[in-house]
């Protein structure tokens, strides 16, 4: 009979028998995973290790406000709800940035809420935000004179002096986010056209490589003679003084920062270790760098943030007052 062979059908002669992979999930894990509501894939796809702690900060406040208490009931939220919540973070006197990042944390849930078809409509859309102040961000930078007295708090003769050192270097002079320097592996030192420099893993898993001041490099080498991982291309760069292994905690790097402006008698208002890329991006822009290569440097996706960082206008030795001689 045409199309079978000894009584077999043409699919199954042509066709090599297909063998199953041994299963990982069993049955029940399979629907579990199946049934995961999408607020939870949500934040699940949140990368950015701080992004995730301040949305999450951000929406337990918002599901504290109206008395949400499982996933699922964020469909049952209307635009009124939104609206009391904003009008509450007003009247706790929150900042505007904070209230624009609270605002943008339950929109950018809402709008992939959306997207799954659980819900019709983002009921954040529209909804009136602070305005910010385009010309000038609300991150102070230090002066040179308090970001040397900055560099030279810790004690050199120390381990946890020569590493914390090393640390407020990386930050001053490389402009470093906070996290981007826990990130900092010993093989993230690398030689580029013979220059060294530190590659720096940034936001959105995005790499950039930064070429390594002379400063910095001197006081990473006298923290690396001393602290003994200098050779282990895998470990973090920068650890507790207490030797686990493990990387230095942004938290770590918060305290250590305050505490030694504070030994340096610095007394900025808004203040933390934020300015201390303030600073650099500032101090290069006033040594004539290119604003569009310290976007670059910075690792800004858009330049306009990188505006935010030029202090120049409104540091007080700049002003006319110092130019005034009788």
């Amino acid at each position: 009979m045409r199309g079978t062979e000894k009584g077999k059908p043409v699919s199954t002669r042509i066709i090599p028998a297909i063998q199953k992979p041994p299963r990982a999930l069993t049955a029940a894990e399979f629907h579990q995973l199946s049934n995961v509501p999408p607020e939870i894939e949500w934040f699940a796809n949140l990368d950015n290790p701080r992004t995730r702690r301040a949305y999450q900060i951000d929406l337990r406040d918002f599901m504290g406000f109206v008395g949400i208490a499982q996933p699922d009931e964020f469909r049952t939220v209307t635009r009124a709800h939104v609206l009391a919540w904003r009008k509450n973070l007003e009247g706790r006197q929150l900042s505007g940035a904070t209230i624009r990042r609270k605002l943008a944390a339950l929109s950018s849930l809402f709008d992939y809420l959306c997207e799954r078809n659980a819900v019709p409509l983002n009921p954040v859309a529209g909804i009136k935000r602070p305005k910010g102040n385009s010309n000038e961000g609300r991150t102070p930078a230090l002066g040179d004179h308090q970001a040397r007295a900055l560099l030279d708090a810790p004690d050199p003769t120390t381990l946890k002096g020569k590493r914390d050192r090393a640390m407020l270097a990386v930050l001053l002079y490389h402009g470093l986010r906070r996290e981007e320097l826990c990130l900092l592996k010993v093989r993230d030192i690398q030689e580029r056209r013979g220059v060294r420099h530190l590659r720096i893993h940034g936001k959105g898993n995005k790499l950039r490589y930064v070429p390594l001041h002379p400063a910095s490099a001197q006081r990473i080498h006298a923290y690396l003679e001393v602290a003994g991982h200098g050779t282990t291309a895998d470990a973090p760069l920068f650890q507790p003084a207490r030797k686990t292994g493990a990387s230095i905690t942004a938290d770590g790097v918060y305290k250590c920062v305050l505490s030694y402006a504070t030994q340096a008698k610095i007394d900025v208002d808004g203040f933390g270790v934020h300015s201390l890329r303030a600073t650099a991006a500032t101090n290069a822009l006033e040594h004539e760098a290119d604003i569009a290569k310290v976007q670059e440097w910075l690792g800004h996706a858009n330049i306009a943030t990188t505006r935010l960082y030029d202090h120049r206008k409104s540091r007080p030795e700049q002003s006319p007052t110092f130019k005034i001689a009788y």
